[in-house]
């Protein structure tokens, strides 16, 4: 038995997610306690619902960890739109996914910047924001951010809504010197809203 399956065993897995190929629980599934970076080698076709039993997850809507990202915290995902909630893009299946190690919502902390590489004025952040500015920040856009801890979700919208960042300490250091480093499809600097991850 190889360690991984020993914690399995002992009931010490932080991180498991339950995919299955069609919305609603339906069709083929498969449980997993580490990341997949192409479920179609696992003989799937697509991922339209899923279950996440422990630790927060990061689905994407292409193999290999690429396209737009949706955070996947504990809980049910009976269809595409569970996942996406108010997000103004839309797509209906995912096809790789990780866990979200260094999630701790207790102690989380981002640096946001005016400006690319993190220059001009910065804001400190230790808790969640649906309005970045009804908080005081001016503007619409967050050229770069430094994760000093943690996990964060940020959104273009206010309200949770819109494109989904994913920012993670463990993850480029927790350096995002411009919006390209967001996502590989972040198209714009606009984020207005942002959340610690939940563990």
């Amino acid at each position: 038995m190889n360690p991984q399956q020993q914690m399995e065993q002992r009931g010490q897995c932080q991180w498991r997610i339950t995919v299955f190929e069609e919305e609603y629980f339906q069709g083929k599934s498969c449980e997993f306690t580490m990341e997949c970076q192409n479920i179609l080698d696992r003989e799937f076709r697509k991922i339209r619902s899923m279950k996440v039993e422990n630790g927060p997850w990061v689905g994407y809507e292409y193999p290999e960890f690429q396209g737009q990202q949706f955070v996947l915290e504990k809980g049910d995902y009976p269809c595409y739109q569970a996942w996406s909630g108010n997000s103004s893009y839309r797509t209906e299946h995912l096809l790789s996914f990780r866990p979200i190690k260094c999630a701790n919502h207790s102690d989380s902390k981002i640096t946001l910047y005016e400006c690319e590489d993190f220059q001009g004025r910065k804001f400190e952040m230790c808790d969640d924001y649906p309005s970045l500015q009804g908080m005081g920040w001016c503007s619409k856009e967050v050229p770069s951010m430094k994760v000093n801890s943690g996990a964060w979700v940020a959104y273009q919208f206010p309200g949770y809504r819109g494109y989904q960042y994913i920012l993670e300490r463990d993850r480029r250091q927790g350096e995002f010197r411009n919006y390209n480093e967001y996502s590989t499809q972040a198209h714009t600097n606009q984020v207005q809203s942002i959340r610690r991850i939940q563990h």
